[in-house]
């Protein structure tokens, strides 16, 4: 299961989700969680929690959904180069892994107790809080990690989902939660449609209502109608009209679907160089699709849309 994007989705939504996905550590004071890439390195710290108006420590998170030798090192490297920049800062490394045995061997002295990194296995932490705080939204959207049994899961979606459109939260940490349970969801039945995602999550609100469906198909689909009719009106003429709009709708879906993967590959990536702008402004619709089918997958902007695009 592909679980880096979400994660650092979670963290975004503040103080809480780093509680919970810490094991309980707390951010003393106001923070602020951003994407950084460390100036003529092009390094990028994807997860780092910085102190908003306080001297606090600045927590660097470094996410692993699947081992990886190096983890350790890459934190360390993060840690070091934050620091270069920001030497009277106190800077303090966190390594979430999804299991115990996804931490990496070495540095030895990494995996000891008392070394100065901070160290979660969410398979060993999360459970525990999942029984402990079954009504807490931040702990239901990690329900499709923690629950082996499929029925069982799909038994439970639909509480899971009330769980985080009920809680008492702010409209935008609301939604942040809910992309999160959905992209687990998603991953975790790959082989249900959309919609039977859906009737399994909340069977009162058709997909075409919901706001990912809108995000990525309805926008587009909308311009496209207006354009088209607008479009065909010109013409002054029935057959006109009906090619007209029909090139508008075809034209303004692939739009809608290009600046929605615009924003789901700046959210994960960072900025976009112009190349790749370029690239997803003309790409076609069925390569927009293979592009959005792939975002969670791809390990970097090069190994989605190519090196040429991002030079």
């Amino acid at each position: 299961m592909k679980t880096d994007h979400p994660i650092y989705l979670f963290l975004s939504a503040g103080a809480e989700a780093f509680r919970v996905l810490t094991g309980g550590r707390e951010l003393v004071g106001s923070y602020r969680f951003c994407s950084l890439t460390i100036k003529g390195l092009e390094r990028r710290l994807d997860g780092i929690f910085e102190p908003d108006g306080h001297d606090g420590p600045v927590y660097v998170v470094e996410f692993q959904g699947q081992h990886s030798d190096k983890a350790w090192y890459n934190l360390l490297t993060k840690i070091g180069l934050y620091g270069e920049e920001h030497p009277h800062r106190d800077v303090i490394g966190v390594g979430i892994f999804l299991r115990e045995q996804d931490r990496p061997r070495f540095p030895r002295w990494a995996n000891q107790a008392q070394a100065p990194l901070l160290q979660v296995a969410l398979r060993h932490v999360l459970p525990d809080w999942l029984v402990r705080e079954p009504h807490n939204p931040y702990v239901a959207v990690f329900a499709p990690l923690l629950i082996d049994d499929d029925d069982d899961l799909r038994a439970r979606a639909q509480a899971l989902w009330r769980t985080v459109q009920d809680a008492p939260l702010a409209s935008a940490e609301r939604d942040i939660l809910a992309q999160v349970l959905e992209f687990w969801f998603f991953e975790r039945f790959r082989g249900l449609t959309a919609k039977e995602i859906w009737a399994m999550l909340n069977l009162v609100t058709p997909i075409q209502d919901t706001k990912a469906y809108q995000s990525i198909f309805a926008e587009g689909e909308l311009k496209g109608k207006v354009e088209g009719k607008a479009e065909g009106k010109a013409e002054g003429k029935a057959e006109g009209k009906a090619e007209g709009k029909a090139e508008g709708k075809a034209e303004g879906k692939a739009e809608g679907k290009a600046e929605s993967l615009k924003r789901l590959l700046v959210r994960r990536f960072g900025p976009l160089p112009a190349g790749a702008e370029r690239r997803i402004d003309t790409a076609p619709v069925a390569q927009l699709d293979a592009w959005l089918d792939g975002i969670l997958d791809a390990a970097s902007l090069e190994d989605l849309i190519g090196d040429d695009a991002v030079r």
